[in-house]
């Protein structure tokens, strides 16, 4: 079954949904657009039948946790929200690697010339990029100390605390390395389903942002063995079943550390509906039907790459003074093959557009990196940059 809620639910998924008459928990987003709506009683039942959730937010997590006292999926979620509490576990795999957690109120006093650099510093409950730094050098530690304390306050009232919870941060090392995420399902036997591998290029070091993934053959050709040889273990150390995540990684050589893991869902801002496009798959399907991919017979004579695009808007401006964003401008400085645009109410979302496009390979795409967000405002009067 399906709990949904904001920040957004594709047409693709709505379609996924009535043709295949899921069943989804009725709220104000899914009211008369989805045909098999189910409450409160049915949801447990439904679970306890088949034990099987899938949720485009985590915003749902609250509702979940209410729904399902008790039970096993419960823990796992808690797991995986909490990014210190998900170091501990992987200490069985990754004995070595470094973390530690500080109280938000502490972060002032940590004495910066005693840690080891480059690290990366995050809310230990999180979600995108919010509240996220590497800091390379101690001559950058109070500036991003700063830069936190600033935000505070603005990230934590943009979603639910289970969603993202900034009074514990956790310092860990710097994971060298690509960096990737994966859309998996882990059977009824904790055995994983790899259904997307993405590839989540930066413009630079200092780069954060979720602007560009892309899929294609090669990289999941490349990165296969090893990401099903993590995703195995992992499965069978937590003893995950009929649970899908979406995982972001870093590897380097042979050497596959996770960065975080998303419960019960995968890719958000259903970025996730590229594996349409990409493979042919629908993960929903997929998940729902414990369909196994046959993935030596869909990468075969697959010669494009395939991505999703954020058109997001710039931090530093303020959306009261934005007339609106010029798509068509930014469409033409995209310049592949756009499959797909859809677009979002920039005064409420981090994003004025998402894309899905195709084109020969990285190369052909890499300059959306750089494009500079503020080119497309219009604004309600002409303001200085």
């Amino acid at each position: 079954m399906f709990i949904l809620d904001e920040p957004y639910i594709s047409n693709f998924l709505f379609e996924t949904l009535n043709k295949n008459n899921y069943p989804v928990f009725e709220n104000e987003l899914t009211k008369g657009r989805a045909a098999n709506l189910i409450g409160d009683e049915e949801f447990k039942t439904l679970f306890l039948k088949n034990k099987k959730i899938y949720t485009n937010s985590e915003n749902t997590i609250k509702k979940i946790t209410e729904n399902l006292e008790g039970e096993e999926i419960l823990s796992w979620i808690k797991l995986f929200k909490d990014k210190v509490e998900f170091r501990k576990v992987l200490k069985e795999i990754y004995p070595d690697f470094y973390f530690e957690e500080i109280p938000y109120s502490k972060l002032k006093e940590i004495d910066k010339t005693k840690l080891k650099y480059p690290f990366v510093i995050k809310p230990s409950i999180g979600f995108l990029s919010l509240g996220v730094y590497t800091v390379w050098s101690e001559n950058e530690f109070d500036s991003v100390i700063e830069n936190i304390q600033n935000s505070y306050e603005k990230n934590q009232k943009l979603f639910p605390i289970e969603v993202l919870n900034s009074n514990n941060f956790i310092i860990e090392e710097f994971i060298k390395g690509d960096e990737y995420a994966a859309d998996v399902y882990f059977d009824e036997s904790s055995n994983p389903v790899l259904l997307n591998l993405y590839k989540h290029p930066f413009f630079d070091k200092y780069d954060v942002s979720d602007r560009l993934y892309f899929t294609s053959s090669e990289i999941i050709n490349k990165n296969y063995d090893k990401l099903n040889g993590l995703l195995t273990k992992m499965g069978k150390l937590i003893g995950l079943k009929n649970f899908p995540v979406h995982i972001e990684l870093r590897t380097d050589g042979d050497n596959i550390i996770p960065i975080e893991v998303n419960p019960l869902r995968f890719a958000g801002w259903c970025l996730c509906d590229l594996a349409k496009y990409a493979y042919n798959i629908n993960v929903y399907e997929y998940f729902m039907e414990n369909k196994k991919p046959n993935l030596n017979e869909i990468l075969k004579n697959n010669n494009s790459t395939f991505a999703f695009v954020m058109g997001e808007v710039p931090s530093d401006i303020n959306k009261e003074e934005i007339l609106s964003f010029n798509i068509d401008s930014f469409l033409k400085d995209i310049n592949v093959k756009v499959l797909e645009t859809r677009q979002y109410d920039y005064k409420t979302k981090p994003m004025f557009c998402s894309l899905f496009i195709e084109a020969k390979n990285f190369d052909e795409m890499k300059h959306i990196l750089n494009l500079d967000m503020k080119k497309y405002i219009e604004l309600k009067e002409k303001v200085a940059f």
